[in-house]
């Protein structure tokens, strides 16, 4: 299967004109437990225009009852995006140093369940939480600073590509 080149600058540009407003073609969840990742599958599907409809481990929106759990839940989406072998969008988890912009962070405020995703819409020339901006639903925020959250621990999902 071939690997194509994830466009980063789409899925910020995404994160930009939905940051502050929902997009009418997908259910907002933060009533539902929150919309952050729906909001960050959509950045991210707006980079790669591919979805996998593998049932129950694919990662797909087509209605807010026909849609995978890796597309709404922090957890399934990292599982999803570390472990897909198939169509769709696939990452590695990387030190915060080796995030861009376009890239996935997940925040843990317990210190062992990542509850929040938020998308990399701005790095320093070397990536620290004093200069890397984010863009996130639920709380909504765009251009907003990492190390404004406290948090315990955090993860950063580095998106290689995408297969078709």
């Amino acid at each position: 299967m071939k690997i194509y080149r994830y466009e980063r600058e789409s899925a910020v540009e995404y994160a930009h004109r939905w940051a502050f407003g929902r997009n009418p073609a997908y259910l907002d969840f933060s009533s539902l437990g929150g919309d952050c990742t729906n909001f960050i599958s959509q950045c991210i599907y707006n980079g790669c225009r591919t979805m996998n409809t593998e049932p129950v481990f694919g990662w797909y929106y087509f209605s807010s009852v026909n849609r995978s759990a890796s597309w709404t839940g922090v957890q399934y989406l990292y599982n999803f995006l570390v472990r897909n072998n198939g169509t769709g969008p696939f990452a590695k988890e990387v030190p915060l140093s080796d995030i861009k912009p376009g890239d996935i962070i997940q925040l843990s405020f317990d210190g062992s369940i990542f509850r929040h995703s938020l998308l990399v819409v701005e790095t320093g020339k070397s990536p620290k939480p004093h200069n890397i901006k984010i863009s996130t639903h639920t709380f909504d925020r765009d251009n907003y600073p990492l190390d404004n959250y406290i948090f315990k621990k955090y993860r950063c999902l580095h998106i290689e590509g995408f297969r078709k």
